[in-house]
C-alpha cells in the first residue's frame, strides 16, 4: 500500500485516551536518529495489533507546515505493537526525559493515524495464519484444555501448557495445541546457559522491568514429552513439536532428556516434524539429537555479528561462534536451519551487519530467517550492549529485498514450517 502523505502523529493523554495531532506527520526511528517513512511502507495496523503509550516520552514529528523536525507537546508519545507474522521497519521516535521508566517487553514499531485509520511501517513476512488473532475461540481452547488435563491427569508439561501458558498468558503455540492444531510446544530446560538483557522469563532484581512470563520450574521426564506430543503428531494437521519455548531456558542443557523422547517419540510414529529453538550453544548436543531424528533448529539471535551477539546474550560457556556449528550440523544431516532474527530497525538494516549476515548465509547454508520484532526498550537495549553510533543504514525494507534478491531460495517467514513446506510446498494453505 502506499500512501499519498505521511500519517498523523499520535500521542496519548496519560489516561488511556489517544488522539492525532494534525500539524505533525509521523516519523520513524531507525538506531538513534529519526527518519521520515516513505509512503510505500504503511499498512494498516494489522488485527491483533494495540497501541502503547509511552510515558516520559515526546514524539517526534515533522511540521506539517514548515517541514522542521519538532516535538509534540500535547502528550505521551504513541507506539504500536505489530501482531506475529508482521515484520516491522521503523520504531517509533522519540525523545526521552531522563526520569522516563524503562519500557517493558514489547515491540514498539512507528504508528500514524490517516483518514480514520491507524497505520504502522510494516509488512506482512509470513502467509501462515496459525497465529492470527481471528483463528482463535476461547471458549474452544477451554474446552481442549479441559479434555487433555483428563486425558493426561499426571501429566506436569500439559498442566503447565494449560494453566501458566493457554489460559493466563495466552500463549498462541500452547493454544494451538489445545485446539489440536499445527505446532505443539514442549518446553523442557528450567536452567539457561545466557544472561540475555530482554530475557523474557527470567530478569534479575535490580531491573525495573519484569519477565514477560514465569520460568517452567521442573525438569520434564522422556516419558512426559512422549506421552501427549505422539498424539499430537498422529492427529493434528500439519503437525509440529518445538522444544525451546518462551517460558523455559535453553533446551540443550536438557539435551539428553530431549534425545531419548525424540527416539521414543519416532518409534511411535514417523508423521510431522521434531523442531528445537535455541540459542545454537552446543553444536555436540545438535548433532546427537540430529542422530536421534530432529528435523529443524530454529537459532535465536539478535545479529550475525559477534561483537553485538556477546554484550546481549551474556553467554556462560559458549561463544558466536557455536551457533554458527549448530546451523552447519543440522544442515550436514540435511535438516531444515532458520534463526530467529530480532529486528531492530537500525541495527538489523547497517550495512556492517548486512555483509555478516550474507557471510552468515553463505557459511551455514542457511535456510530460512524468522523475521522477528525485537521486544524490548530500544533505548535500554542500545546502552546495554553499548552502541552508540549504528553506522550506515540501508533500511529494513531494501535489507530484506536484498538479501532476498541475492538469495532467491532462502525462505522468510515468522514461524517454524511443518514438514510438508519444508519439503517443497512452501506456500501451503493453512487455512484449511
Amino acid at each position: 500500500m502506499s500512501l499519498k502523505q505521511s500519517p498523523y502523529i499520535l500521542y496519548s493523554d496519560g489516561k488511556g485516551n489517544i488522539f492525532e495531532d494534525e500539524t505533525l506527520y509521523v516519523t520513524g526511528r531507525s538506531g538513534w536518529d529519526a527518519l521520515p517513512i516513505p509512503n510505500d511502507e504503511w499498512i494498516e495496523l494489522p488485527d491483533g495489533g494495540s497501541l502503547y503509550e509511552l510515558p516520559g516520552r515526546r514524539g517526534i514529528g515533522i511540521d506539517v507546515k514548515t517541514g522542521e523536525m519538532r516535538l509534540c507537546e500535547k502528550g505521551w508519545a504513541v507506539a504500536a505493537f505489530i501482531p506475529p507474522a508482521h515484520s516491522g521497519f521503523y520504531l517509533a521516535a522519540y525523545e526521552t526525559a531522563p526520569d522516563a521508566p524503562t519500557l517493558p517487553l514489547f515491540c514498539y514499531t512507528a504508528v500514524g493515524w490517516h483518514k480514520e485509520k491507524t497505520y504502522v511501517p510494516a509488512v506482512r513476512i509470513e502467509p501462515d495464519i496459525r497465529q492470527d488473532c481471528a483463528g482463535y475461540d476461547q471458549k474452544k481452547v477451554e474446552t481442549g484444555v479441559k479434555q487433555l488435563l483428563k486425558a493426561y491427569p499426571h501429566n506436569r508439561l500439559v498442566n503447565h501448557l494449560a494453566n501458566n501458558c493457554a489460559l493466563t498468558y495466552h500463549c498462541p503455540a500452547a493454544r494451538n495445541y489445545f485446539l489440536g492444531r499445527w505446532e505443539c510446544p514442549i518446553p523442557a530446560s528450567p536452567a539457561c546457559n545466557a544472561n540475555c538483557v530482554g530475557c523474557i522469563s527470567l530478569q534479575p532484581d535490580e531491573e525495573t522491568i519484569v519477565s514477560t512470563q514465569d520460568r517452567l520450574t521442573f525438569k520434564p521426564t522422556p516419558e512426559e514429552i512422549v506421552e501427549y506430543t505422539v498424539p499430537h503428531l498422529e492427529g493434528a494437521p500439519y503437525p509440529i513439536v518445538s522444544f525451546g519455548q518462551g517460558c523455559e531456558g535453553e533446551p540443550l542443557l536438557m539435551w539428553e532428556t530431549i534425545r531419548e523422547a525424540i527416539i521414543e517419540i519416532r518409534k511411535h510414529t514417523p508423521k510431522g516434524s521434531i523442531n528445537i529453538n535455541t540459542n545454537g550453544s552446543k553444536p555436540d548436543a545438535v548433532k546427537a539429537l540430529c542422530e536421534a531424528g530432529l528435523d529443524s533448529i530454529r537459532v535465536s539471535t539478535n545479529s550475525a555479528r559477534r561483537e553485538i551477539y556477546m554484550p546481549y546474550y551474556r553467554p556462560n560457556n559458549y561463544d558466536f561462534d557455536d551457533i554458527v556449528e549448530s546451523l552447519k550440523v543440522v544442515r550436514d544431516f540435511g535438516g531444515w536451519t532458520s534463526i530467529n532474527y530480532f529486528v531492530f530497525p537500525g541495527m538489523t538494516d547497517s550495512e556492517a551487519e548486512y555483509e555478516a549476515l550474507r557471510k552468515l548465509i553463505k557459511d551455514t547454508g542457511l535456510c530460512m530467517i524468522q523475521w522477528r520484532n525485537f521486544n524490548i526498550d530500544p533505548d535500554w537495549y542500545l546502552g546495554k550492549i553499548g552502541v552508540s553510533d549504528t553506522g550506515p543504514c540501508m533500511g529494513v525494507k531494501n535489507l530484506q529485498e536484498e538479501i532476498r534478491n541475492e538469495f532467491p531460495n532462502l525462505r522468510y517467514g515468522y514461524f517454524n514450517p511443518p514438514i510438508e513446506r519444508i519439503k517443497g510446498n512452501f506456500q501451503i494453505d493453512f487455512a484449511h
